[in-house]
């Protein structure tokens, strides 16, 4: 059985409102099992009895979630072992006060060296970027995540249904 970790993009802002126990229920009756939500940011932690192959699997949660919710829903699905990795890969100081240790995830091929282009023209004080593995890691200062030219690029449109970042606190407690 293969343990996985939905993460959801767009819950809970932007008018989006999806309750933990209605989200854990939905995946409940997909089949799956040991299902526990974290935090109310769209995080969802179940085991596979199926072990259907990954794409197919993103697609019958995606369609899953816009039938109940009624909402355009966009995941990314990665292995406990793969999030367990991300963490364990951060290459900044995530104990630095004055900053923010975000994971980026994205669930489409070259989505992450489409972002990594971006490192180049980078500064590395207001956009530390780095490579992880089949993640981007970014470590900018607190209260300027929607300001930072890494940031602008992370908001277009074209990322929307291919990725979505945590912060690396929410990342633990995903693991807890």
């Amino acid at each position: 059985m293969t343990a996985y970790i939905a993460l959801l993009r767009g819950v809970n802002v932007g008018g989006i409102t999806i309750k933990s126990a209605e989200l854990r229920e939905l995946f409940e009756l997909l089949g799956f099992d040991g299902v526990r939500t974290v935090l109310a940011s769209g995080n969802v932690v179940f085991d596979d009895p199926s072990r259907e192959s990954r794409t197919p699997l993103k697609g019958r949660i995606e369609q899953a979630l816009r039938a109940r919710f009624g909402y355009d829903a966009w995941i990314v699905l990665v292995t406990r072992d793969e999030l367990q990795r991300a963490v364990d890969g951060f290459p900044f100081d995530a104990d630095d006060a004055h900053r923010q240790p975000w994971v980026i995830f994205a669930s489409a091929p070259g989505i992450v060296d489409e972002l990594l282009e971006f490192s180049g023209d980078a500064d590395p004080d207001v956009d530390p970027i780095a490579r992880g593995d089949g993640v981007v890691y970014w470590n900018p200062v607190k209260g300027t995540t929607v300001d930072t030219p890494f940031a602008k690029l992370l908001a277009k449109a074209k990322f929307k249904p291919t990725t979505t970042n945590r912060n690396l606190r929410t990342l633990r407690k995903i693991l807890g």
